[in-house]
């Protein structure tokens, strides 16, 4: 579904990714887990049209999306929920997710798409006109995914969902992310806590100072001596 093949990325002179290589296939969860800093975001921003790459290509569903404009891929079923959750603070609750079905014009496929969203967060559905930026945290991380949702994406991109979350919140953001991967939506999951994402993945890659270091099966990967000790307290 997604290939990303020997991308580098820049900034100025800071190289931020260098010949990073990943693959996500239909129906899975793949996470990319790393320190503070290891380009874990560039990743996420560039397969998303956001950052355009010095070099490599990106595929998605079989088309070169390297230097396709970001628009033209949440068109194209790809959406990302970014880091710290960017939603529109002064808009209510249902303002934000109709932003999500921007690129839309079946009205009524979008209604559905926001009782489907209500069913799986129904504390949404209760403050459907509270302004969103009065939410607590769990409740913005959840409008963040509904608005991603709300575009009806094949492929999408979760950019740390756990960060700054009390720890049951966590859990409940996690279970979340499985339901929606077995309802058939592919994922692919930046997160620092290393710990949750390989829980719910099905394949890891590891990176390091924007280089993937490491790959492979999730369960494989959280039993690896060097990787409990680098990122799970091991």
């Amino acid at each position: 579904m997604l290939r990303v093949e020997n991308i580098d990325v820049y900034y100025g002179a800071i190289h931020a990714l260098k010949d990073f290589s990943l693959e996500v296939e239909e129906g899975e969860i793949v996470t990319l887990i790393g320190a503070n800093g290891a380009g874990k975001s560039t990743s996420l921003k560039t397969i998303s049209g956001l950052i355009r790459p010095k070099n490599g290509i990106i595929t998605f569903n079989g088309h070169n999306i390297t230097q396709t404009p970001a628009q033209e891929i949440v068109r194209m079923g790809l959406s990302q929920v970014p880091e710290g959750r960017r939603i529109f603070a002064n808009l209510s609750v249902l303002e934000n997710l109709e932003m999500g079905a921007y690129l839309r014009q079946d009205k009524r496929g979008i209604k559905q798409t926001l009782e489907k969203v209500f069913d799986r967060f129904p504390r949404l559905r209760e403050r459907i006109h509270q302004q969103a930026g009065t939410l607590s945290g769990g409740e913005q991380q959840m409008l963040a995914i509904g608005r991603a949702l709300m575009s009806q994406p094949k492929l999408l991109l979760l950019d740390e969902p756990s960060m700054g979350l009390a720890p049951i919140l966590v859990k409940e953001i996690f279970s979340i992310i499985k339901e929606i991967n077995e309802a058939g939506t592919t994922i692919l999951l930046v997160e620092q806590n290393a710990n949750m994402a390989l829980s719910v993945a099905h394949r890891a890659y590891v990176l390091e100072t924007g280089r993937i270091v490491s790959s492979g099966a999730a369960k494989e990967l959280a039993e690896s001596e060097q990787i409990k000790k680098a990122y799970l307290g091991g």
